[in-house]
C-alpha cells in the first residue's frame, strides 16, 4: 500500500526532491487559503515567508533551525519597529536613526556564527514594519503577523507531512560512503574488478557527500537524535577511511618490485578481502537500520615483517614501500573497528521502521561480498 511507503525512511530519502516540491506547494496552498478566508492585509508576506523558512532545506531538523531563528528574528526585528512607532519622537530623523542601530547591533552580534539567519530576519522585519517612516501601527502589526504566519505553515507541514529526517539523510549518506570505500578497497585488492570502476569518480563523489553531511550537523543536532560531538567523530572516521584507502591506490603501484614483494605476503589478500566484505556489511546495517554488530579483524602484520624490513629492489637498494603499504591497510581497518564501535554506541541509530522494510527494497540479506549490496541498489 501506498501509506505505509510514505512513512517508509529509505522512501522518504529516494524521492526526496519529489515530495519537498510537494510540501511546498502544500504549504503554499495553505497559507494561499488562509489569507483569503480571513482576508488577512498585506497577505503577500505570508506567502513569500513560507518559500523562505522551507526553502531548499527538505528535512526536519533543516526547518526548525531556520524557523526557529525566523521566529526569534522577526519576533525582535517586529518588536523594535513596533517600539518605533509607539514611541512618541517629536524629531523625524530618530526613526531611520533607530531603525540602522538596530540593524548594525544585530548584525554586529551574529556576525560569522550560526545565527546569521536570525540577524538577517530582524533587519527584514525591521524595515518591513518601520515602512517609508509614516509610522503606521496597523501596518506594522498586519506585516510582523504574515511573516509569523507564513513561518508557522511552513514548520507545521515539514514537521507533518511525509517527514523527511536530517539523522535519516545522514544515515543513507554514510551507508553510501561506506559502500563506496568498500568497492573501491576491494577492487583495488583484485586485479579483474580494478578495471570496472571509475576510482576517481568514486573518490570525488565520497568526498563530496562527507561535505554535505558536515552540512547536515546543525540540524540533526535540531532533531535531538545525535549530538555534534558524535556527528564530528562519524565524520572525521569517515575522512580519515576516505584518505587512507586514496593513499593505498597511490603507495600500491610505487614499483614493481615492491608490489611482487606485497604479492609474495601469503594471507595478505584474504585480510584485505575480509576488510572489504567488513566494510561493505557495516554499510548494509547503517542503512537497513540495524544494530551495528560488525567484526572487523585486526590487520596481523607480524607474520610479513620479516619480508617488509628486507625487501630491496632487483639492484640492491633498500624499498619502504611494502612496509608503509602493510601499515595503511592496518591503519584502515583500526579506523574500520572505530567507527565500528561509534555507530554501535549510538542508542538511536537502530530503526525498527527500516527493518521492516528493508525487504520492500530488496534489502534482506547482508552482502557476502564488498560492492554487492551497491550493484543490487544501482540494478534496481
Amino acid at each position: 500500500m501506498i501509506l505505509p511507503r510514505l512513512r517508509d525512511p529509505y522512501f522518504n530519502y529516494q524521492h526526496r526532491r519529489k515530495l519537498h516540491v510537494l510540501r511546498v506547494v502544500l504549504a503554499l496552498c495553505i497559507t494561499f487559503g488562509i489569507i483569503e478566508f480571513f482576508a488577512i492585509q498585506h497577505s503577500g508576506w505570508a506567502l513569500v515567508s513560507t518559500v523562505m523558512v522551507m526553502g531548499n532545506l527538505p528535512h526536519i531538523g533543516g526547518v526548525l533551525d531556520k524557523g526557529r531563528q525566523r521566529l526569534l528574528g522577526t519576533a525582535l526585528g517586529a518588536g523594535w519597529g513596533l517600539l518605533l512607532i509607539l514611541l512618541p519622537l517629536t524629531w523625524p530623523p530618530l526613526v531611520p536613526i533607530a531603525t540602522l542601530a538596530g540593524i548594525a547591533a544585530a548584525t554586529w552580534l551574529t556576525f560569522g556564527n550560526r545565527h546569521g539567519y536570525s540577524g538577517l530576519m530582524f533587519a527584514i522585519s525591521l524595515l518591513l514594519v518601520v515602512g517609508d517612516g509614516t509610522r503606521e501601527l496597523d501596518i506594522g502589526m498586519w506585516r510582523a503577523f504574515d511573516v509569523l504566519l507564513g513561518t508557522l505553515v511552513g514548520i507545521t507541514v515539514t514537521v507533518l507531512v511525509l517527514p523527511q529526517k536530517a539523522t535519516d539523510m545522514m544515515r543513507f549518506m554514510m551507508a553510501d560512503n561506506l559502500d563506496r570505500m568498500a568497492r573501491l578497497y576491494h577492487a583495488h585488492t583484485t586485479a579483474t574488478a580494478a578495471s570496472d570502476i571509475d576510482s576517481r569518480e568514486l573518490l570525488k563523489a565520497t568526498s563530496s557527500v562527507l561535505v554535505k553531511q558536515r552540512g547536515l550537523v546543525d540540524a540533526i543536532h535540531r532533531e535531538r537524535r545525535l549530538n555534534r560531538q558524535e556527528l564530528d567523530d562519524l565524520i572525521s572516521l569517515q575522512r580519515r577511511m576516505l584518505s587512507t584507502i586514496e593513499l593505498l591506490l597511490e603507495t600500491h603501484w610505487t614499483s614493481r618490485d615492491g608490489h611482487d614483494h606485497i604479492e609474495a605476503m601469503t594471507g595478505l589478500r584474504e585480510e584485505q578481502h575480509t576488510l572489504a566484505r567488513g566494510i561493505g556489511t557495516l554499510a548494509f546495517q547503517v542503512r537497513t537500520g540495524r544494530p551495528v554488530d560488525v567484526s572487523i579483524t585486526r590487520f596481523e602484520l607480524e607474520r610479513h615483517a620479516e619480508l617488509a624490513a628486507n625487501a630491496r629492489t632487483s639492484d640492491g637498494r633498500r624499498l619502504f614501500s611494502p612496509g608503509g603499504y602493510l601499515w595503511l591497510n592496518r591503519e584502515l581497518a583500526r579506523l574500520t573497528a572505530d567507527l565500528t564501535r561509534r555507530l554501535g554506541d549510538l542508542e538511536r541509530l537502530p530503526s525498527r521502521r527500516l527493518r521492516r522494510r528493508a525487504p520492500d527494497h530488496g534489502l534482506t540479506d547482508t552482502p557476502s561480498a564488498a560492492g554487492d549490496h551497491h550493484a543490487r541498489r544501482k540494478g534496481r
